[in-house]
């Protein structure tokens, strides 16, 4: 096993669980242990009524956040889990708190290079279920069952306004080494993935999978072979690529 066990703090994207993350405690190695980090209204906090400002919601993510002294961890986070992931080190770190070991920001542009007006007229059923169609990722029997897709809709749409209350405020770069994740064929132009080198204070890399919008389902076994590597070098083991189960 290479070096002590590591935390993964999984961050979803918009409109779905942080659940989306556990099919992946049985393929990387046991020494990365995933911990999904749910929003409020799905999952397991269903009850509880969808977060709807950024700063608000990066807050409570933070004062959330399990016991972290004396544990390794680092945080992964894809499109508006990447967001999340950022806004909650920038907070980490203004307060002097237990700062991941990495972070890893998949399929999102970088903070500076975020477009607000993605979002405009993005406010009902019919345009945010194209834009479900557009980017895929979206099981079919979600659309087939109006009770999911009331659901995944009620949540999308909040989560949207938390991406269009985002206002990026240059701050201290990130401590710890960036690791960016992003498809060939998403529609997010390189040069606004490669932007998230200016938030990197210390080591950065882009890597490129083949897909979409969602290359980390579309190219799973390749995105946690390139988890288990960064992760690996963390602990400075010679077998960094570790072989998944």
């Amino acid at each position: 096993m290479p070096g002590s066990p590591i935390d993964l703090l999984c961050l979803p994207c918009a409109g779905a669980s942080a659940t989306m993350y556990l099919r992946w405690r049985r393929l990387l190695p046991q020494w990365i242990r995933i911990v999904p980090l749910e929003l409020p209204g799905r999952g397991a906090r269903l009850d509880q009524a969808h977060a709807e400002d950024y700063r608000a919601l990066v807050v409570q993510l933070c004062a959330e956040l399990p016991g972290r002294h004396g544990k390794r961890w680092a945080l992964f986070g894809h499109s508006m889990g990447a967001l999340l992931a950022y806004g909650m080190v920038q907070q980490l770190q203004r307060g002097g708190m237990s700062l991941p070991e990495a972070v890893f920001a998949s399929g999102s542009p970088a903070p500076a290079q975020r477009d607000p007006a993605y979002f405009a007229g993005k406010d009902d059923d019919a345009a945010l279920i194209a834009d479900m169609h557009r980017q895929g990722g979206t099981p079919e029997e979600v659309f087939a069952s109006p009770e999911l897709l009331r659901m995944t809709l009620d949540t999308l749409a909040a989560d949207y306004r938390i991406c269009a209350s985002f206002e990026y405020r240059p701050g201290t770069r990130l401590r710890m080494p960036l690791h960016v994740f992003g498809g060939r064929q998403d529609e997010i132009e390189p040069d606004r993935l490669e932007a998230w080198r200016q938030e990197a204070a210390g080591a950065f890399s882009l890597q490129w999978f083949e897909g979409g919008h969602f290359f980390i389902r579309q190219q799973e076994r390749e995105v946690l072979q390139a988890l288990a590597g960064r992760l690996g070098e963390l602990a400075g083991a010679s077998d960094a690529n570790a072989a998944l189960a």
